[in-house]
């Protein structure tokens, strides 16, 4: 788009319908007619499957509530054509992000002005809380405005169905169609009344948190040592909640970085997957002689955890390595419960190590896979319910789901979860580090390492397009002296068997990533990202451990490996 066109579009924001404080910043980037009005105004922001996320500033390339407004007014009439003649529920929460409690109450204003019950939190709450009360109070949708855990400068705008997990197909997509439809704030509807918006307060989180407490045993009275970090955001208002009332007693919350505040002022970046954004709540656990650390991200459907080794330090684990916490945790409870009749299951994700799948199989669990992104766990729980009971799953980018009236991601939840598993091993003598070793000696041991290349601009994405086509058209038969076994191609929805050439069915949604698994079950990845000019290869690499004390050479053996196989696809040129 040309400068000229730019400015045409940025003026039509001087015109009725907009604030005198938006016309006044668009005018001035008018007058100054620089790269931040190219920025802003060049193109529209993209409305994707799950919604919308971007900096937050004036024009058609940002958050505001003019852009926001208008994916409103799309999102209402897509649930007025779904469910025609019905009453319609809404629920809106958000996160601890700046701008957020005002974008929230303008959106349950536009849903209240269309008619719905808008039902909005009285202050910022959990993600995965508005999942079950979306369930909870019967809703046919509902928004979170968060941004994860994005720089300062960012918000978003998330999506859920009636099911209460993010939209999939074939909502997504119409969803999309209709916002596309919404081209002028003037479309938006905003004569409501009051008694539309229903406010949500502590009846809400009592319900959320008693659903948490009863898939707990019964009340602790634990002498597991807790520091808990909810990183500025809305973790405070439910993690050390639920952990009292199930009898914990020694739990730290890390007084820096308790306030939600936007700016996240603490941390480069508020994401649990970092180290760093760990390191003030492991230097304080350190001073305290305590157990465990917990960190979750700003909108707590994520969490982060490291764990006191015996000599006295911290030791992070991975997503991954979470997972077989809770993997591992959850399944033993059902089966001394005597409660496993071949009826559960268990999901992850593709990119998520097989460990999960090996820890179900030692349990005589069934374990399914899907497409990477929660709302494909959802969707599977949806299929099956009524048939199958979904016990857990989890993702290896610090996503973790247990039992079934939150359709999301829940890092509340897990954390519970998580110090249910230490509590009992910190019983028996034992941390999750000697948890995590049994594991790897019971099922196998695994390795895992991401290689994230970012390429950017229009040649970068012909780069990342040539790459996935290279690895389709020239599959490598070997690597790193191992030879390849199976090629699973989820664009094609073809597994192919090298040996014999024997191809199979994949039952799941096309998408483009390449999955070749090795002859001892070693497996890369590759995956373009949907959000970020990047590629992503996926390594893990499997073991066996014979007895716990082998869990550091077994582990530098692996790293060796994975290395070998980076340097076989000279990813490191």
């Amino acid at each position: 788009m040309n400068t000229e066109q730019t400015i045409g579009r940025a003026k039509q924001w001087l015109k009725a319908g907009f604030d005198e404080k938006t016309k006044k910043a668009v005018q001035q980037l008018i007058d100054e007619n620089g790269t931040e009005l190219s920025e802003c105004f060049s193109q529209d922001l993209e409305f994707g499957t799950g919604g919308m996320r971007g900096i937050m500033g004036v024009g058609t390339n940002r958050i505001n509530e003019y852009t926001l407004g208008m994916a409103t007014q799309g999102l209402s009439n897509y649930i007025k054509k779904s469910f025609p003649d019905e009453a319609i529920r809404v629920a809106i929460a958000h996160d601890s992000r700046n701008n957020s409690l005002e974008y929230a109450r303008k959106i349950a204003e536009i849903f209240a002005a269309n008619g719905f019950e808008a039902y909005l939190f009285d202050s910022l709450r959990p993600t995965p809380e508005l999942s079950f009360i979306l369930r909870k109070y019967k809703c046919k949708s509902g928004v979170v405005i968060t941004a994860s855990h994005n720089p300062p400068e960012y918000n978003g705008y998330k999506v859920y169905w009636d099911d209460g997990g993010q939209l999939v197909p074939p909502h997504d997509k119409n969803v999309i169609d209709e916002v596309r439809k919404i081209t002028s704030p003037l479309q938006v509807k905003t004569d409501y009344r009051s008694y539309n918006i229903i406010q949500l307060g502590k009846d809400a989180d009592k319900m959320y948190w008693e659903s948490i407490a009863s898939v707990c045993s019964e009340q602790h009275d634990s002498e597991l040592k807790v520091v808990f970090t909810p990183l500025h955001g809305t973790g405070v208002k439910a993690v050390p909640q639920v952990l009292q009332m199930l009898g914990y007693q020694h739990i730290n919350v890390l007084e820096e970085q308790k306030i939600p505040d936007g700016n996240f002022p603490t941390v480069t970046s508020p994401n649990p997957e970092e180290a760093a954004a760990l390191k003030l709540a492991i230097d304080r656990a350190k001073q305290l002689d305590y157990d465990i650390v917990l960190g979750t991200d700003p909108d707590a459907d994520r969490v982060g955890i490291a764990v006191r080794g015996n000599d006295g330090d911290f030791v992070l684990f991975n997503g991954n390595q979470t997972a077989a916490i809770l993997f591992n945790h959850m399944l033993s409870k059902w089966k001394n419960a005597d409660m496993l009749d071949g009826n559960q299951f268990v999901c992850k994700t593709i990119v998520t190590s097989e460990l999960m799948a090996d820890i179900a199989k030692f349990y005589g669990v069934k374990s399914y896979d899907t497409l990477t992104g929660f709302k494909w766990i959802a969707e599977l729980i949806r299929k099956k319910e009524g048939k199958e009971k979904f016990i857990v799953g989890g993702e290896e980018s610090y996503g973790y789901l247990i039992d079934d009236f939150v359709r999301d991601k829940d890092a509340v939840i897990s954390s519970v979860v998580i110090c249910e598993a230490a509590s009992e091993a910190k019983k028996k003598g034992k941390t999750l580090i000697d948890v995590l070793s049994e594991i790897y000696v019971n099922v196998g041991f695994y390795k895992e390492r991401l290689v994230s290349i970012t390429k950017k601009g229009l040649s970068g994405a012909a780069d990342i397009k040539k790459m996935m086509d290279d690895l389709r058209s020239n599959t490598p038969m070997e690597l790193a002296g191992l030879k390849a076994v199976t090629l699973n191609d989820y664009q094609s929805r073809e597994s192919k068997n090298l040996l014999t050439g024997k191809i199979t069915g994949i039952d799941l949604p096309k998408s483009n990533v390449i999955q070749l698994v090795l002859e001892d079950g070693s497996r890369f990845t590759a995956r373009p990202s949907g959000t970020e000019p990047k590629i992503k290869f996926y390594f893990s690499v499997k073991g066996s451990m014979k007895q716990q004390n082998d869990l550091a050479t077994t582990d530098k053996a692996a790293e060796t490996k994975i290395d070998a196989l980076i340097e076989a696809l000279k990813l490191n040129d």
